[in-house]
Order: structure tokens, then sequence, then C-alpha cells
């Protein structure tokens, strides 16, 4: 064995020729990046003395662990970026690892798949949405947000409190003719017409950044003090707005927990590895006076047998060193770490105030810690658990997968059932009943094939579940047979034997009784099946169960979903058909224009008269009666 490298691939440069490049570096703090010999960047680092610190890595390998033993074996170039301090040199350290992607170095895994809340600053009148972009355009950018349905909900109480434009026209450049719908029903109060002013609309703007930062006692001692100013002027109108804008603010904390007594704002990292090493999950609680207001979770790749403190010490850079907006005064961390003064120097500067980084000894600021802790090892135990799940549902070699034949073994079926649908029923009361077809392809939803349907009531009002789930599978089997589409291999309903008898009764009819059929009852998972007296029980871990558990709780889910929007719609009608004058034809005219009660409520007469059927007197009418719902103004 000569060592040699294969004919036709270049070798890297020798140690002597990289001591040379090593000494010819200035002593001044920078970044430095290693090559390989086809030019891709192996490794980033920072140093206060450049000189110093690239030699470090050419001298005995003796004390040196594997990582850097291999590293250094196969650099062929150094190239270095000198800049005025560490501060600066940790910052572009950071930016050059997210560019390049370096194997030896620790790696934040991408975090775009999470949104963001945009504020585009920058513009006169600024909008607010949802994005997954980030770009450098100055605009204010809020997040990452893991609980995509918490973040919306607060945005939309949010815009309910303060009338945010939502149009996309750049004022003052583009206008549009005529204010839009918006400014018609309440929404909005039409700047690009002129009807806002701008210092008025960035006022607004400045609450929600403060509302959406977490600090809302500010936001409510404001707002308390101009509700009084409105009520002493005898602006009532002005005066009902800002005590609507109140009620929101205690609507979103009221989602928040709280759990710092002495309402202290700062933010706990906590992080988890997994045994061997190369998993770890990061997480960061945010806490803003006394209340947990976000959770934002990321992932280290390529760590190693790296130490926790150096693990830490990438999560701190990689959650904070790329941040320009919602800096906390104090971080807390559960161990120190390896540059973090200069993470402090860097943040300080940034966020023009004294920052720290603390590791709490006792309290409940240590109990915070553990519970950030709990939550990096239950997301890392959560993601393992998918990733297994995943597998089971991964197609092997092109055929079927692993769960789909362990659940043909488990039923005994002749071939893998890799299509499935799942029916389940909702009622309440007996009222707005709805039944439910899902479909799986692989153990995923395939959402195209997802059916929905309103049961039909009998001549006495009463429909059992058993009779409910005999007409929604009849009704999708007919429809399914009459029009040629393709059948599921497997059927399943949510229930236990008499919902099983109820659909083979329906498939019977329908002429598709040779499809396998199954039902899944809830409390002890048990399978029940046509041709066996006794359930099956799988064990919980067993993949096929999984299978039609996930089944089963979308179907339930699709189902719950449609009946609530049945039930919301009911309740819209029931209130708006007490009311003198207002029939099915004009209620459903104005629930089509309007969407919901409250904006109704919050129309002027003239508004209500546009819509067609409704005149001046019905329109007073209404608001009369709406009005009657809400207690008048709190001056």
């Amino acid at each position: 064995m000569t060592g040699e490298k294969p004919a036709g691939r270049p070798t890297p440069a020798s140690l002597e020729a990289l001591r040379e490049q090593g000494r010819a570096l200035p002593r001044e703090p920078g970044v430095y990046l290693f090559r390989d010999t086809a030019g891709e960047v192996l490794y980033v680092g920072k140093a206060k003395s450049l000189r110093a610190r690239v030699a470090s890595y050419f001298g005995a390998e003796a004390g040196r662990s594997v990582k850097l033993i291999r590293l250094g074996r196969e650099i062929d170039s150094i190239e270095t970026f000198p800049v005025r301090s560490e501060a600066e040199a940790l910052l572009l350290e950071w930016n050059l690892i997210r560019e390049f992607g370096p194997r030896f170095n620790i790696q934040l895994r991408d975090d775009k798949s999470y949104p963001y809340i945009k504020i585009t600053v920058t513009e006169p009148f600024p909008r607010i949405f949802v994005t997954r972009r980030l770009e450098d355009d100055g605009s204010r950018y809020l997040g990452p947000f893991t609980d995509v349905g918490a973040m919306r909900r607060a945005l939309r109480t949010i815009k309910k409190m303060y009338t945010v434009r939502s149009c996309h026209y750049r004022m003052p450049e583009e206008l549009p003719p005529r204010p839009c719908l918006d400014y018609h029903i309440g929404r909005c109060k039409a700047p690009c017409a002129g009807l806002q002013s701008e210092a008025d609309y960035r006022a607004m703007v400045d609450d929600i950044l403060e509302i959406l930062g977490g600090r809302t006692g500010a936001v409510r001692r404001s707002v308390k003090r101009r509700m009084a100013e409105a009520a002493d002027t005898l602006e009532y109108e002005r005066a009902a707005e800002l005590r609507d804008v109140l009620r929101g603010l205690d609507a979103l904390e009221s989602r928040q927990a709280a759990i710092d007594p002495r309402g202290g704002s700062h933010d706990v990292i906590g992080f988890a590895r997994e045994s061997e090493g190369e998993s770890v999950c990061g997480i960061v609680l945010r806490v803003r006076e006394g209340r947990l207001v976000g959770r934002r979770i990321h992932y280290l790749a390529r760590v190693g047998d790296e130490a926790d403190d150096a693990v830490l010490g990438a999560l701190v850079k990689g959650f904070y060193l790329r941040q320009t907006d919602d800096v906390p005064s104090e971080l807390l961390v559960p161990e120190p770490f390896d540059e973090q003064d200069l993470v402090e120097e860097y943040l300080s500067g940034l966020a023009d105030r004294r920052f720290r980084i603390r590791v709490p000894v006792r309290g409940p600021k240590l109990e915070l810690m553990r519970a950030a802790n709990r939550n990096a090892t239950h997301v890392l135990a959560r993601d393992r658990v998918g990733q297994v799940e995943a597998a089971a549902s991964e197609p092997v070699n092109g055929g079927p997968p692993p769960a789909a034949v362990r659940l043909a073994e488990a039923l005994e079926l002749g071939t893998p059932a890799r299509d499935l649908v799942c029916f389940d029923v909702s009622t309440l009361a007996g009222r707005e009943s709805v039944g439910s077809c899902v479909w799986l392809r692989d153990g995923r939803p395939h959402k195209d094939e997802y059916r929905k349907f309103r049961i039909r009531e009998s001549e006495d009002g009463r429909t059992d579940d058993y009779a409910m789930m005999q007409e929604i599978v009849s009704r999708y089997f007919d429809r399914r047979v009459r029009e040629g589409h393709p059948l599921p291999d497997l059927v399943v309903v949510d229930g236990g034997r008499g919902q099983l008898s109820a659909a083979r009764q329906a498939m019977d009819t329908a002429g598709v009784s040779d499809l396998p059929t199954v039902a899944l009852a809830k409390r002890e998972e048990e399978v029940f099946r046509p041709e066996s007296a006794v359930p099956l029980r799988l064990p919980r871990t067993d993949p096929g169960l999984q299978w039609l558990q996930r089944a089963r709780d979308e179907a339930h889910r699709f189902a719950l979903q449609y009946n609530r929007t049945l039930r919301r719609r009911r309740a819209l009608r029931s209130r708006l058909g007490e009311i003198r004058g207002v029939g099915p034809e004009r209620e459903q005219l104005l629930l089509e224009r309007f969407g919901s009660l409250d904006i109704i409520r919050r129309a002027t007469p003239a508004q209500l008269a546009r819509t067609p059927g409704i005149g001046r007197v019905t329109a007073a009418s209404i608001l009369s009666a709406l009005a009657s719902d809400e207690p008048g103004p709190e001056a």
C-alpha cells in the first residue's frame, strides 16, 4: 500500500505548503475558509488572530479529535476575510456557514418551512401578512412560528382590532380609483383615499408590533387612556372601537400561559440530543411580561462528537445572529458556552441595550429552563416516532410500504391495502348530522378523494348512528359505481360491530360486497371483521393499526369540521331570521355580502341598504335589533 490517490484526482496541498500559507496570514481578527482540491468549502471558522488560529490546525495530531484530523488531511487551500473586530467576525462566520453549508461545521437546519409575519415598515402605510420567504428588504419579520394555527388566530384577532389595509398597492405611488369594500364594511379607514393620515396609521402599526412581540401592557394603558379621552369628548363611536381593541387584547392574553409571576421578559433556550449524538433539537421559549407568547424550534445536523457547550453555542448563534427584531434583554441557557461574551457584545449593539446571557440556578427561571429542555426532548422523541411511521409508509423498491404489507397480514387480505377509505359521522343532539369519507394512499391523505355528506333526516326527525353510516356508505358507493371511479383496497368505518353491519348492508346493495371492510372501535382500538365474531387486537405499536388509526382520526376531523361549519351557519341565520322583514333570501344575501354578524352590526344603514331587497327601513330594523345584543361603550 503506497497511499496514492486514484489517477486523475488532485492531491491536497502538502502540510508544509499549508503551514507556509498560514504563516503569511495577518494577526488580525477575521474569518477563514478551508477548501478542498475541487474548491468546495470544507470548514468556516473565526479567529481573534488569523495567523495563530489557522496554524493550530497543522501542528501535531496528538490530542486532536477524529473530525479535525480528517479535516486537516483534506484541506488544499485557505481563504481569509480580515475584519475590524471579533464581533464582526462572529456574524460573518455564521453568514458564510449558512451560505456554503460546509460539511465539517455544525449545521442549523433551514427553517424556511415555518411562516413569518411580515410588516413592511419601509412603506408609508405598512402591510401585515404571512410569508415563508425572508428577504433583505428592510421589512420587520416576526417568527418563525411553529404553531401556525395560533399565529393565524392571533393575526385574525389583531386585524379585527385594527384597520390594517389588505390591498397590495405601493402607496402613494399606486392608488386605487376609489376605496374598496373593506372601507365600506369597517375593515379599513381608506388611507388610499386620504381618509386616514400616515401618522395615525403608523401609531396603529406600532401598537401591533408591540402586541405581536408580546408586550401588551403599554398598549393596554395607551388604549385605556385614549378611550377615556374619547368618552370625555363624547366621541362614543371612537370609544366603542377602543373598547373592542381592549377585548381583543383580553382574547389574545387568555390564550397565553402565565408562567413567570414576576412578569419578566426573556428568552429561554433548551436542547436535547439523541444518544448517538447526531440529532439535536433546540427550543427557544419566548416569555414577555410573564407570559409564554411563542416557541421556536431548530435542529442541528453534523454534530458528531462535539461537546454540549459547542452545540449550545451553535444553537444560540443560529437563533440570534440572523435576528434583527424582538431581541430580549436576557437569555437563559443551561450552561456557559464558548464565545458567549462575543454574542452578548454583538446583541447588545443590535438591541441598543445591555444583553445578558445567564445560567439560572434556582427559582422560576430554573423551572423555565427545565421546561425548555423537556420541550426539546419531547419534540425530538415525536420526530423520531414520525420518522419511524414515515419509513413504514415508504414504498420499498417500488412495491407496497411495510405498513400495507403488515396490515394485509393482520387482516388476512389477499393483497396489500395501499388505498383505503374511512367513513365517520358527526352530530350534535341529532341536528346538523353529517358524514365524511377520507381516502389514504400509502398512509397519506389523498384529499382530492375526500367527500362530505349532509345526513337526510327521517320522517320522525330522528336518525341513529347505524342508519347514518348506512346512508353515507350507500350514497358514496352508488355514485362511485355509477360514474366508474376506482374503488379502494380496504374500507374502514369508525365504530363497532353495528356500524360495520350497516356499512356492509349498504355495500351489498351497491354491488361492492367483495371489498374488504373493517370497523375500528375507539375505546380499546379493537378491529371488527365481518367474518369473525371475535375482535382483533393489534399491538399499539403495530404499523398496520397506526394506519387504521390515522384514517379514523382524519375522517373524524373532517366530519367534525363540516358539522361545526353548518352549526355556525345555522346560528347566524337563526339570529337574522328573528328580525322582522328578513326572510331566508335576504338572510342569505346579507351573509354572502358581509360575511358575519359582527360586520353587519358595524355597517351603516346606507351600506346595508345597498344589498338587493334591503331598504333603509329594513336596514335600520336590522341594526337596531343587532345593537340590542351588544352592551354600550364603556366610558
